[in-house]
């Protein structure tokens, strides 16, 4: 079993849309499978949250725990191990707002699992591994008072502190740190209407089916779970976008993780534009997803 699908961050002040994001995600996946369809179920059934008359779960979930939750309330746990909400994500969406006010050994338990893709819960009655193949979406603020540094009332130290709380292991495995910045009122009264998410759907459809293609009769089946062999095979740099990356992984510092997870992302971006050869203009959308990394309020 793979590891989980992507994770990202969201990064901005209150009131920015950083939850409504999170929700919409859904929205734009693609449907489940039939094979997901019967794991998210049976998932749903041990813990009795099916419906009434309900026998088959059709809609990817989307899971948001409170930032109270216990280690066992996130990975599972009670005397009879049963799936926490990292196994209800399943197949969908974990979405973990104020992300810096999770009890950090609960988010260090987090980790592999991430890597993963299932949680193995250890009890006197037994051993039990579920599944937890999900798409992690994390919300933030900038700093303690919400709001961005060069407007905050909190101090430097303060400001570390609080992003200090996110341990550097945890940040690595994020994929991409999305800043979601204040609109301004004259961009709120001219703004045009956006894309709907049906046609942002048919690209991550069309996406998802290149990449089904591209690993068929493979024990993967998109881009977030690929190893060294495919990132070799599939993720190709020409002199360019290579040289880019060399700079980015020096300046910096970034771990062999964050290497790979830039690859990853580059692979997707091209995807989603129907590119078949990775390019310096793909490398460097995806290196600018790891602002966190630069210590953009270090």
């Amino acid at each position: 079993m793979g590891e989980s699908l992507s994770k990202r961050l969201l990064i901005g002040p209150p009131g920015t849309g950083k939850s409504m994001l999170a929700q919409r995600l859904p929205s734009i996946l693609p449907s489940l499978t039939l094979e997901e369809a019967l794991e998210t179920t049976k998932i749903h059934s041990i813990v009795g949250l099916l419906s009434a008359g309900q026998a088959l779960i059709t809609q990817r979930p989307f899971r948001a725990p409170h930032h109270t939750a216990s280690d066992a309330g996130l990975l599972g746990g009670n005397i009879n191990p049963t799936p926490g909400e990292i196994s209800l994500a399943h197949h969908g969406v974990l979405f973990l707002d104020e992300l810096p006010e999770f009890k950090r050994s609960v988010l260090e338990t987090m980790r592999q699992p991430l890597e993963e893709g299932r949680v193995t819960i250890s009890r006197a009655a037994g051993t039990v591994t579920f599944p937890s193949q999900f798409m992690l979406v994390a919300a933030m603020n900038p700093t303690p008072d919400g709001k961005m540094p060069g407007e905050s009332k909190s101090s430097p130290r303060e400001i570390q502190n609080y992003l200090g709380r996110i341990s550097g292991p945890l940040l690595d495995r994020i994929d991409l740190h999305v800043e979601v910045p204040q609109v301004k009122f004259r961009d709120m009264q001219a703004a045009k209407p956006g894309e709907p998410s049906a046609a942002i759907r048919a690209r991550v459809i069309a996406a998802r089916a290149i990449q089904q293609r591209r690993f068929a009769g493979q024990r993967i089946s998109c881009n977030a779970r690929m190893g060294t062999r495919e990132l070799k095979a599939f993720c190709t740099l020409d002199e360019a976008a290579n040289e880019m990356l060399k700079y980015a992984m020096s300046d910096m510092n970034l771990s062999a993780r964050a290497h790979d997870r830039i690859l990853k992302v580059a692979r997707t971006i091209a995807d989603l534009a129907g590119v078949e050869n990775l390019t310096a203009e793909h490398v460097s959308e995806a290196i600018q997803y790891r602002s966190m990394d630069r210590q953009l309020w270090g």
